[in-house]
């Protein structure tokens, strides 16, 4: 039986594609030894106001060269319960704001070493109610010094995968031969964004996925036949 592994930078409150690639995978790497980019999304995600979209960020001591687990959140600036507000503020007419809220909450207020175990938090509860039964590891667990590519099929090899279940985004620098010489295949994962009921207007599909639970709840079964269905 093929071992499907995904890979991936912990993000903050990522959006439903991340949750799709996560799914499809026997074990999700959280990519957290890599260095830290002001240009990902560890630290932010955008969700859906009556003025459009609005960015929710968390503010981080971040210097260059520190890896993602070493960057540390910057909660003397009380930018949780900011946070927190917002989400208030837009959500609450939502049909399911007081679960989500609640949950959220109760997660966001936590105490968390650095910005990856904030990040790494937050996304497994999401699964966990979501049902999902796929394995978690963090991919300094394996201790590997290689980089890029390299660090792609050294983690995939270590974890003994037949299949890496990659982010379309990669194609452009991947190459799939040395995939095979490795003897792992390479799939990428498809998601077709799909519409929901939203506050506010127009439908708006590059949000977090907090806005999906806060309309739909955790109905994971709605996502998978909406897949099925753009196939």
């Amino acid at each position: 039986m093929s071992k499907i592994i995904a890979i991936h930078q912990p993000n903050y409150i990522p959006w439903l594609g991340y949750f799709y690639k996560i799914d499809q995978s026997d074990v999700f790497v959280f990519l957290d030894d890599v260095q830290y980019s002001n240009e990902g999304m560890q630290n932010y995600h955008y969700i859906k106001t009556p003025q459009g979209s609005y960015r929710l960020k968390i503010p981080v001591n971040s210097k260059f060269g520190k890896n993602i687990n070493e960057i540390k959140t910057r909660d003397e600036l009380g930018w949780k319960k900011k946070h927190l507000k917002t989400l208030e503020l837009n959500y609450k007419k939502a049909k399911h704001f007081e679960e989500v809220f609640n949950d959220y909450s109760s997660l966001l207020l936590n105490d968390y070493t650095d910005l990856s175990h904030l990040d790494i938090s937050i996304i497994k509860h999401i699964c966990n109610k979501f049902g999902m039964s796929t394995d978690f590891i963090s991919s300094s667990q394996l201790e590997l010094n290689t980089k890029r590519e390299e660090k792609v099929l050294d983690i995939c090899s270590s974890l003994n995968s037949s299949v890496y279940y990659s982010g379309t985004g990669a194609k452009a620098y991947q190459d799939e031969e040395n995939f095979n010489a490795r003897g792992i295949e390479l799939r990428y994962s498809v998601f077709k964004a799909f519409e929901y009921p939203q506050l506010w207007g127009d439908f708006q599909s590059n949000v977090s996925v907090i806005d999906y639970l806060m309309n739909c709840g955790y109905n994971w079964k709605q996502v998978l036949e909406n897949q099925e269905k753009s196939k």
